[in-house]
């Protein structure tokens, strides 16, 4: 609003009121246009309707939002709904081109700086983080599992006779998928177990980087963030290696972005040998809904490669909701959802170590994982354990995994011993759970009341069925005795003890 306009309203309505009004928008026009002049994350988080605010703007420069707009085109951001027109704050071109995931599109220049914007608050996210090291990164609007494809594909430009993958193990299926997607053979490197801790087969990768041709190879890939007992990957080792042989290094960061810890690795791996490419999921490091990631990288030219090989335009949903919550959070904020984080891992693993003690446990010792924790599991029957998962997941509990260690997967041809374990030949089955961002205290608090509940019941339901197994063989031809009955129907019982 122009001073031409606080002119006429001072017509109609009296000019200290009209004063007053236009030094409050003027201050929100002042941080506005502060923000874009810098493109920084901001101190402090926004109020939702200064977010609004810059949303409807932008949004009124996209060319559906022209007024008196002609479109004869067979894609002009039209809608049928308006709730869906109002959950976009109309935005409908998406971003990119056929051409280039980055590249600003001629009828959306309100889609285009938001998605510039956007990129540039993710850069400012890395450097909170601890990565002092400058790199380029950017939002692909599909999660991490299609992210990695996308930066395989962009690697196998610059070599084009490369069909393996090393990978080092980690028995989530997106990640291995990833390789198969995108058309390559994976090297399998199964976990080192050194106490409770699985770790980087280093001598084993290297033996395969000497073993396979160079340029048959197109990258190593490792994981940061995993479940315990599974450390970080040895990621400054593997970056070692690949400098010295030539190899591009891939890293599955997906919930990496949180921990400070992780974060530096990264960047000493960068500084001692390779890092081509590190990828991260938009839900688990900022609270938004699954969708996308942040490909990053400390080279302009990978990071245009990769940029250059999405086909078509991308929705700006993802990027909308990143912007948003960015802005939302404000640097004060995500830093305190960061140190939160940390806190309530510590607290998890007193808690935890507390629990254990009075069941004859322990917590897995996992000095190298700094999100998840894993609790063992030696004093429950084999064929028991999975139940215990049953019981907290009816008690909404989520996020809990227990890997008894009797789990066989197939995924295309690949057969994996002990799945969900990360490797072959652990002996411990466990409980593993998370301190990721967004954690508090109060959530500690009732997962081990409810843990404490169901390791109870649990023990009690295994207690009567191996009575009644050793004291009435007969139940096994008549059928299942009401206890037995009683297990098969835990998860209804359950439910209504709470």
């Amino acid at each position: 609003m122009d001073s031409e306009f606080w002119k006429i309203v001072q017509n109609i309505i009296p000019a200290t009121y009209a004063k007053q009004a236009s030094d409050a928008i003027r201050a929100r026009e002042n941080t506005i246009r502060t923000f874009f002049q810098h493109k920084k994350l901001p101190e402090e988080g926004w109020e939702d309707n200064l977010i609004e605010m810059v949303l409807n703007r932008l949004s009124l420069m996209d060319s559906n939002n022209f007024h008196g707009n002609c479109s004869l085109g067979e894609r002009e951001a039209r809608f049928a709904s308006a709730l869906v027109a109002k959950r976009h704050y109309n935005f409908g071109h998406g971003v990119g081109r056929s051409g280039d995931l980055t590249e600003p599109q001629p009828k959306a220049a309100g889609s285009s700086l938001i998605y510039n914007l956007t990129n540039c608050l993710l850069q400012d996210i890395f450097k909170i983080m601890g990565m002092e090291v400058p790199i380029r990164c950017f939002l692909v609007p599909v999660a991490t599992g299609m992210s990695l494809v996308l930066s395989m594909l962009s690697l196998r430009t610059i070599r084009p006779n490369a069909k393996y993958v090393i990978w080092s193990r980690i028995d989530q299926k997106s990640c291995f998928k990833s390789i198969l997607t995108a058309g390559f053979i994976p090297v399998i490197i199964d976990m080192v177990v050194n106490g409770d801790q699985l770790e980087t087969n280093i001598v084993e990768i290297e033996k395969k980087v000497k073993e396979l041709k160079k340029d048959d190879i197109l990258c190593v890939m490792t994981t940061t963030s995993c479940f315990a007992p599974r450390a970080c990957d040895n990621i400054e080792q593997v970056a070692k290696i690949c400098r010295t042989h030539e190899i591009p290094h891939l890293i599955n960061n997906a919930y990496g972005l949180q921990s400070r810890y992780i974060m530096q690795r990264i960047q000493k791996a960068q500084s001692v040998g390779r890092v081509d490419i590190f990828v991260q999921s938009t839900d688990k490091n900022f609270m938004v809904p699954v969708g996308g990631a942040v490909v990053a990288t400390f080279d302009s030219f990978i990071m245009e490669n990769v940029a250059k090989l999405y086909p078509g335009r991308a929705s700006s949903s993802p990027i909308l909701d990143v912007f948003i919550t960015l802005l939302s959070l404000g640097k004060e904020g995500y830093l305190k959802l960061v140190e939160q984080r940390e806190e309530s891992h510590a607290m998890l693993v007193e808690e935890l170590k507390t629990f254990a003690d009075q069941h004859e446990e322990r917590v897995l010792i996992n000095e190298d994982n700094p999100i998840s924790i894993a609790l063992s599991l030696t004093k429950i029957p084999k064929e028991h354990l999975t139940r215990l998962g049953s019981m907290l997941f009816i008690r909404n509990i989520s996020g809990t995994r227990v890997v008894s260690l009797d789990g066989f997967k197939t995924i295309a041809q690949y057969h994996f011993k002990n799945w969900g374990s990360h490797t072959s030949n652990f002996e411990t089955p466990y409980l593993t759970v998370a301190a990721s961002i967004g954690i508090e205290d109060g959530d500690i608090e009732v997962f081990i009341k409810k843990l404490e509940k169901a390791m109870n019941k649990n023990a009690k339901l295994c207690d009567t069925i191996t009575e009644e197994l050793s004291g009435d063989k007969s139940s096994l031809e008549k059928g299942l005795s009401p206890s037995m009955q009683t297990l098969s129907n835990t998860s209804i019982i359950d439910s209504c003890d709470l």
